[in-house]
């Protein structure tokens, strides 16, 4: 398993005042949609640690230890730092919520396309690994809306898009999702930009030029094969293709081409029955945000553009 190389704090830059625009929407939108978690806004200014300690299910208060499992090789947003110690958004923001609900927390490094599953089989509390919340997720769909696994629960946290990452020159000069018919792209599997490109692969083949695409387990992965040119392109959320084109990845330099697409909340992942559990993290969320611990968080990582307003619990549709 490979992993990402530990950046050094990156500040505000053009892209992230893109994704700033781009995510406005979606955060506004987040502040009154979906289900707030669990009375109308998760409204427990009043509440105690004691308090939100005592909301978690009886397994996580007696051991005193919140289990996450994440992808870590995901920078800016979940990664290994020096000495293999989990960091990022993500890191920081499960560590500050631990502290609320007064747990430990504990990772595991799990590949993205097995959180799920590590999830159901009760190797972990939840899955924080910038995971977008969709209704495919939310009702264990397919593209065909055929049930295929029991679905998740989620409590959104912050908004990005996908962006298209070319290598540095864009020598294949990409500017939007059909300039891919008749070329390969590289993207993480099980991923929304996975997805993305499936769908895309369809509608290449009715121009009869055929969109190749290959998937790996890591997105550094997908990147190494733009960077050896055996792909034109990697797709991945905004902040990851800002923290590659700033600080380059596996040997290569990059940069972003074409629009920002699908703008989604990350969500933090939960088995359809723990809505206990789900709802204590929900308030401790909101409380990081009224007492701004949350904002700086994401100022730390360059990443304010975003933020949301609240918690809300499956907010995306």
């Amino acid at each position: 398993m490979s992993t990402a190389t530990p950046p050094a704090r990156p500040s505000a830059t053009p892209r992230t005042a893109a994704l700033a625009a781009a995510a406005l929407t979606g955060s506004l939108l987040l502040s009154g949609c979906g289900t707030a978690a669990p009375s109308g806004r998760s409204s427990d200014a009043g509440a105690t640690a004691a308090d939100l300690h005592a909301q978690l299910p009886d397994r996580i208060r007696s051991s005193g230890v919140l289990r996450i499992g994440s992808d870590l090789t995901y920078a800016p947003i979940g990664f290994k730092a020096d000495g293999g110690k989990p960091d990022g958004l993500d890191v920081d923001l499960a560590n500050a919520l631990g502290a609320v609900l007064g747990v430990r927390v504990q990772f595991s490094d799990v590949p993205f396309d097995r959180l799920r599953l590590g999830l159901q089989a009760n190797e972990y509390d939840l899955v924080m690994s910038g995971m977008t919340d969709n209704p495919q997720r939310r009702d264990g769909t397919d593209e065909q809306a055929r049930k295929v696994n029991d679905g998740l629960d989620f409590v959104d946290y912050f908004v990005t898009g996908t962006s298209i990452v070319a290598a540095k020159g864009n020598p294949q000069r990409i500017t939007g999702l059909n300039d891919l018919c008749g070329r390969t792209a590289a993207v993480q599997r099980e991923t929304v930009q996975a997805v993305l490109l499936e769908r895309q692969a369809e509608a290449c083949q009715k121009t009869g030029r055929k969109l190749t695409v290959t998937e790996t387990e890591t997105d550094d992965q997908a990147l190494a094969l733009v960077a050896q040119g055996r792909a034109a392109v990697d797709l991945n959320d905004a902040p990851v293709a800002a923290h590659a084109v700033q600080h380059g990845r596996g040997g290569g330099q990059f940069q972003v081409v074409g629009e920002q697409l699908q703008v989604a909340p990350y969500g933090i992942a939960f088995e359809k029955e723990d809505t206990a559990l789900r709802d204590a993290v929900a308030k401790a969320l909101d409380r990081l945000i009224r007492n701004g611990q949350y904002d700086e968080v994401l100022a730390k990582w360059g990443l304010s553009g975003g933020a949301v307003q609240s918690a809300v619990v499956n907010g995306s549709f």
